[in-house]
């Protein structure tokens, strides 16, 4: 990889995290309902052929943020659907995103257990 790949995933994601940020500071969107946006706006995009450059200049500066999972949903349901038809639409997106769905799961479990809860109190 050369030093620009690097650069380049590096302001896409730093721009896609800004934009959010400014979203948490700037209105009174919970921070929920600004992650649920991302992801429907990864799938919107990347239904329209919008993400699929994006990912290809910025690599995982595009599909590290939420706005990646939504594509890597909507990228999952379309292979599925072209391989299985109607079922693929309830199958797809779990499959595309499993990668993702399991580390978080491996993750928190690991960070569960590790760590050492206190009250707010």
């Amino acid at each position: 990889m050369s030093w620009m790949e690097y650069l380049n995933a590096f302001w896409v994601g730093g721009a896609i995290c800004a934009v959010c940020q400014v979203l948490i500071d700037r209105t009174k969107l919970t921070p929920a309902r600004i992650l649920v946006g991302l992801v429907v706006t990864g799938v919107v995009l990347q239904a329209f052929g919008l993400y699929q450059p994006v990912v290809d200049y910025a690599g995982a500066g595009a599909t590290v943020p939420l706005l990646g999972f939504g594509y890597s949903l909507a990228k999952g349901v379309a292979k599925a659907v072209a391989e299985s038809g109607l079922l693929g639409v309830f199958t797809g997106g779990v499959t595309g995103a499993a990668g993702g769905i399991a580390a978080a799961i491996v993750f928190g479990c690991l960070f569960a257990l590790l760590a050492k809860p206190k009250s707010r109190s």
